[in-house]
């Protein structure tokens, strides 16, 4: 069995840790933070202060391999998330009832909850299991290091304490500070891929009135103007948040955290509108997110692994944007073939960068297409000009052969070519269109005037 040390403690450290204990390997997880997410889920996700992790307070949709991988390795925590309040919801749900079943539909779900409550599940469940120690409040300030061709990572340092490891998992996150010390100990560079994103993101969290309407009714979750995107997260116990992206660059970015702008700003959409008509109470201040990127980071070059005895995980290895949600959904796909395959990995990396590349970097390159075609359009408010790829989003809604397909590229089960590049698809959208000749790409938010009213006291350029 392999001991295996795991620098950080978040999703991926603390799933892939769990799942490398009940396969009964020895795992040390360092964590520099004290404080862990427990039983007063409001508490720990209102008035924790992480900023280390931006986005831990930003809203979440769990994606079906979120949900694949703890009912396959940790079906206890995915019974003890549903117990917290986290909430299923198909994608067929939008529609009356469901069509005919086919293989895979059974995968189209999303968890619906705060990330919060993920965290808090996994760590009581890491509490639980005898070979896991996780050392809270550690910070680990280096990795040993092994000459050789290439050096071999054996094991962290944590002030003046080594601790020896099999394998060391970089698990901390997209600010991990592994990079510099490969550089530093003299070992060549880890190859970074990093694509920066002009798209800054405001939320703001409330909780449905126990006494209030607790439905909007069928109304879609995402609206759109030329130079905005919105959006509803529905989450748990009654909580939601909704939120607004833009370029960076905007110049009303800025005055979208004052509360009152923000919920201005958010009834011109109908998506956030229909949820601000239920009346709710407001939990949070207006958050916002910024200076984001894409960035994979791979400890693999054209000569082989720049190490042996070091893995990355998470964010560490594949940061992405949260525009598709992607994160969390990676992270626990990544630790699971880490602990399917450690022993393996152990004895050569190369079986662990290899499914990568293969199996992740595809997503995380859509991720940095699918970004650059939004800053463009945000920053430049451009109209849309692409009928048939504005058809097939707004015939999802319609007609649930498409609605597979968009459900399947959106949890990561397919890429887009493969999901809407049937003939099934095709039919099915072209009958659309036939049925809409009138049909144009069009926004259903507010135009730049409207918009700009909506900012008191402002001078725009």
């Amino acid at each position: 069995m392999a001991r295996v040390a795991i620098i950080g403690g978040g999703i991926s450290g603390l799933g892939a840790a769990l799942m490398l204990g009940r396969r009964g390997h020895t795992v040390a997880v360092f964590e520099q933070d004290v404080r862990q997410a427990g039983d007063d889920l409001n508490r720990d996700f209102f008035h924790w202060h992480r900023p280390r992790v931006p986005q831990a307070v930003q809203p979440h949709s769990f994606l079906a391999p979120v949900r694949t991988v703890l009912r396959t390795e940790t079906p206890d925590v995915y019974e003890d998330l549903l117990t917290r309040g986290a909430q299923e919801y198909h994608d067929f749900d939008w529609f009356d009832e469901h069509p005919p079943h086919r293989s895979g539909d059974e995968d189209l779900v999303t968890l619906r909850t705060r990330r919060i409550v993920l965290e808090a599940g996994l760590t009581a469940a890491v509490r639980r299991e005898h070979t896991v120690d996780v050392r809270r409040g550690r910070r680990v300030s280096a990795l040993t290091i092994e000459e050789g061709r290439p050096a071999r990572v054996s094991g962290v340092r944590v002030g003046a304490e080594t601790h020896q490891a099999d394998l060391v998992v970089d698990a901390s996150g997209r600010r991990s500070p592994v990079p510099g010390w490969l550089t530093a100990a003299g070992c060549r560079p880890p190859v970074v891929d990093s694509h920066r994103t002009g798209i800054a993101y405001l939320c703001r969290w409330y909780r449905l009135r126990a006494d209030g309407p607790r439905d909007p009714g069928r109304v879609q979750t995402g609206s759109s103007a030329p130079f905005a995107l919105a959006g509803v997260f529905p989450s748990d116990n009654d909580t939601f948040a909704l939120h607004l992206a833009l370029s960076t660059g905007d110049p009303t970015r800025g005055a979208l955290t004052d509360p009152a702008v923000f919920e201005a700003a958010a009834r011109r959409f109908p998506a956030t509108a229909a949820w601000l008509d239920l009346a709710p109470e407001p939990q949070s201040a207006v958050l916002a997110m910024a200076g984001l990127d894409n960035r994979w980071t791979s400890l693999t070059d054209d000569d082989g692994p720049v190490v042996t005895g070091l893995v990355n995980a998470g964010d560490s290895l594949i940061h992405t944007n949260p525009t598709l949600g992607h994160g969390a959904a990676l992270g626990l796909r990544a630790a699971q073939h880490l602990a399917t395959h450690v022993d393996q990995i152990t004895a050569d990396p190369v079986v662990y960068h290899d499914w990568t590349a293969q199996a992740l970097r595809p997503w995380f390159d859509a991720q940095v297409t699918a970004d650059r075609a939004n800053e463009q359009r945000l920053a430049e408010a451009s109209p849309r000009s692409d009928r048939r790829a504005a058809a097939l989003a707004a015939c999802a809604f319609d007609d649930p052969v498409v609605m597979r397909a968009r459900a399947q590229v959106r949890h990561l089960l397919q890429p887009a070519h493969d999901a809407y590049g049937t003939d099934e698809v095709d039919r099915h959208l072209t009958a659309w269109l036939d049925a809409r000749p009138d049909f144009s790409p069009t926004y259903d938010g507010p135009a730049r005037d409207q918009w700009e009213a909506l900012i008191p006291g402002r001078v725009l350029a």
